[in-house]
């Protein structure tokens, strides 16, 4: 038993090496690789630092004063009015319509976006694998198309005259004013919208998708599993995690919406398209700089609570 001891004594010495001091292994290498990923990192913090966190460091001091035109050549000379300038937005009428019109936004387009998405990302997971990469490429498209270019060809296919109510009025069916009437402004904003940003959806899904083992469905299908059950009980289940990340962006995006309605509908028929950061942008022309500022923080702080809340009623119990 002695020698046994003694055996395993020797092995566990023989293996350190001269001088009795452990070698380092990975404990010696992490530093370096913390430091090495740092390196990296570097200049992109040095970039969004410059230019993302200081400008927005700078917004939020003014929109603590009465900063405007005349004072950006000598920004010492503006007066801090406090909280003024919240207090007049809440206020102002055509900034709570820009905040509904933007609540009205996420609540239509948000749920067509992922909903549309989640669809056709199973149709693409379960279809001809073949074919698979050319349908997404062109769902995915409108992602990378030109916003101007796309708005443009939008706005001239909603047109009263246009191309849709041409096609309308040969099934007998007379074609809405698109662009001219309040309600179909909101519509024609939201089906360009969803347009572009469902491919973004679609894309996430299936990456979910494809983490997802083949031979849970083989085994839900051995058992007698129909496609219907499989997906309700199986693939949303298991997307999850994904369907809380696809929300939280799609809404982000919802939010911030800009684009859409500034190059679709400036912002009319009669304000009804014009979202927080459009009103925003518009006050920054008028030369209301410290309401711009204080509207954009506004945004900041609604996406800030939206999103808190939608990881909180989303995120997986266990």
């Amino acid at each position: 038993m002695t020698s046994s001891t003694l055996t395993r004594g020797e092995t566990r010495t023989s293996r350190l090496p001269a001088g009795g001091a452990r070698p380092r292994g990975r404990r010696g290498a992490r530093p370096r690789q913390s430091l090495v990923a740092w390196i990296f990192l570097l200049p992109t913090l040095i970039v969004v630092g410059l230019f993302t966190v200081v400008p927005g460091l700078f917004a939020l001091a003014f929109s603590f004063t009465d900063i405007g035109l005349r004072d950006i050549r000598d920004p010492l000379q503006v007066e801090v009015v406090g909280a003024e300038n919240f207090t007049a937005l809440l206020a102002n009428p055509d900034f709570l319509r820009s905040i509904g019109n933007t609540v009205l936004f996420v609540v239509i387009g948000v749920p067509l976006t992922i909903g549309i998405g989640l669809a056709l990302a199973i149709l693409l997971g379960s279809g001809i694998r073949r074919l698979r990469p050319v349908f997404r490429a062109a769902i995915y498209l409108p992602v990378i198309a030109n916003i101007v270019a796309a708005s443009v060809i939008w706005k001239y296919a909603l047109t009263y005259e246009g191309p849709v109510n041409e096609a309308l009025a040969a099934i007998g069916i007379a074609g809405p004013n698109w662009l001219g009437d309040p309600a179909w402004g909101v519509t024609s904003v939201i089906l360009l919208t969803v347009w572009r940003n469902v491919g973004t959806a679609m894309v996430l899904f299936l990456a979910g998708l494809q983490a997802v083992p083949e031979e849970v469905y083989e085994a839900a299908a051995i058992d007698g599993a129909g496609p219907w059950r499989r997906i309700v009980h199986m693939t949303l289940p298991l997307l999850r995690p994904t369907t809380l990340l696809v929300t939280v962006l799609i809404t982000v995006m919802y939010m911030n919406i800009f684009e859409e309605p500034y190059l679709l509908t400036g912002g009319g028929p009669l304000d009804s398209t014009r979202s927080i950061s459009l009103w925003v942008y518009q006050q920054f022309g008028y030369g209301n700089i410290a309401a711009s500022m204080a509207g954009s923080f506004v945004l900041i702080l609604l996406v800030a609570v939206v999103s808190v809340v939608q990881f909180r009623m989303l995120r997986p119990k266990h």
